[in-house]
């Protein structure tokens, strides 16, 4: 029997995430207030008898001029990836969206595909052959992910490439680096450190960097040095009102689903950086900090202090987010790779995201529009 996908509470979708070991914060009902252009809706996936057996956020952003939308659920749904019957979770959700005036749905499986070890991610950045993470050989891969790739495209969904300059996807990364958790000590974690990151960290505490937890009011100078850095960084930064929209809705949800940090050195704000809390996966959100002073790697040791408190709260892993696949020196967020695998990241690549249109010619029309942006 097919399952039934209905609108539910926030409390409903709440609860079900919290028995979860890991949900991505994309996918929480506050992630639908911090995106004020999207309609946000909590899905339910219900068997037979009632049981709610999966949740997913869909955000649905109207097309100028129709009442027609894009539905979207970022590193979701939340749902039995493994399930030898996927079309049994997955067409229901299309057929409410497609009631809802959605023309296409995309979604971000949270599935690993593969994963390569600090070393090896060294090594492939040494290589002068590698290009590309992808064409490198990984420490571990996951068939059931292959698998699964297989089987989304025999229902019609479609890959989305990694688009993006030097490999970051114009929605969720496909890659990104994690430092695994699950079992291990803090003096495991800080094993895991390369010589130059625990040299940096020592050398920041001698230098009297201290690195404290701030609030919703010291938001605008972390947003001085986010600027800062977006310029020196060539990126275009998100808006004021965003980060304290984001701290508003995620914290009323939880009071401690976000989180920031700064690192003070002679009575300056040197780095600061918001972290994100969803059950046992800690995040590492946005970053920033200035060109002063560096150092005394106010950098390293506010990550480090992040990691601690990680550990301290039972995280099974530390998420850096999203890295480039690109290996070339020329490109300029090789040092940002560096810097994540360089803390125990492992490169960790994951399905990617799939688009299912309903309508081909709004389908097609939106992927003109987006290809010309």
């Amino acid at each position: 029997m097919s399952l039934v996908v209905r609108p539910i509470s926030r409390a409903e979708h709440l609860a079900f995430v919290a028995r979860r070991p890991s949900v991505s914060h994309l996918q929480v009902p506050s992630w639908g207030d911090v995106k004020p252009d999207w309609e946000a809706e909590s899905l339910g996936w219900f068997e037979a008898d009632g049981r709610l057996v999966g949740v997913g956020l869909a955000l649905l952003r109207p097309l100028p001029g129709v009442k027609r939308y894009l539905a979207y659920l970022p590193e979701g749904p939340v749902i039995d990836w493994d399930a030898p019957d996927l079309e049994r979770w997955l067409r229901p959700m299309l057929a409410h969206l497609k009631g809802r005036g959605a023309f296409s749905v995309k979604m971000g499986p949270p599935v690993v595909t593969r994963r390569w070890s600090p070393d090896a991610v060294k090594a492939a950045i040494a290589d002068p052959g590698a290009h590309r993470l992808r064409d490198v050989p990984a420490t571990s891969e996951e068939p059931r992910a292959l698998a699964l790739a297989d089987r989304l495209r025999g229902m019609g969904w479609r890959q989305a490439e990694p688009g993006g300059e030097d490999g970051f996807a114009a929605g969720q990364p496909r890659y990104v680096c994690q430092v695994p958790y699950a079992g291990r000590s803090l003096e495991d974690i800080h094993g895991g450190l390369n010589q130059q990151w625990r040299r940096n960290v020592k050398k920041a505490e001698k230098a009297g960097v201290k690195v404290v937890r701030g609030g919703y009011e010291d938001l605008p100078v972390f947003y001085g040095l986010y600027t800062e850095t977006a310029e020196r960084d060539r990126f275009v930064p998100r808006p004021l009102p965003y980060f304290r929209r984001m701290w508003t809705a995620l914290t009323e949800e939880d009071p401690d689903r976000m989180r920031l940090y700064l690192a003070h050195h002679d009575g300056e704000v040197l780095a600061a950086a918001t972290m994100l809390i969803v059950g046992g996966h800690v995040w590492y959100s946005y970053g920033a900090s200035t060109g002063r002073r560096r150092e005394v790697q106010p950098n390293n040791a506010m990550q480090w202090r992040m990691m601690c408190d990680a550990h301290e709260l039972g995280a099974h892993v530390y998420d850096f987010r999203g890295i480039t696949d690109t290996l070339d020196e020329s490109g300029h967020l090789l040092g940002l790779l560096r810097f994540k695998v360089g803390a125990g990241g492992e490169a960790v690549e994951y399905l990617g995201e799939w688009d299912f249109p309903l309508n081909r010619l709004l389908h097609k029309a939106l992927d003109l529009y987006m290809a010309r942006r």
